[in-house]
């Protein structure tokens, strides 16, 4: 999976709730990242990951699809 596209070399701060099931973009072609909108499905190797979070507060999520914490960003953009 090393042909991801990076859509911005800078996290996006969104704000999450639990109890909500969201999917962050793998392949970088979504139109609504960070977030999977299913393009991946043009590419074929690509699958969103899937996640939740245990505490209601803004993240910041990875764009530049390096990050070593996905979807977490952790500065590997630099």
């Amino acid at each position: 999976m090393d042909n991801q596209k990076t859509t911005k070399n800078s996290p996006e701060k969104v704000k999450l709730e639990t109890e909500k099931k969201y999917y962050w973009c793998t392949c970088g072609l979504s139109t609504k990242q960070p977030f999977c909108d299913g393009t991946h499905k043009v590419k074929g190797e690509f699958r969103p990951m899937h996640f939740d979070v245990s505490e209601q507060k803004e993240y910041f999520l990875c764009n530049c699809k390096k990050t070593k914490n996905p979807p977490f960003c952790d500065g590997s953009h630099k």
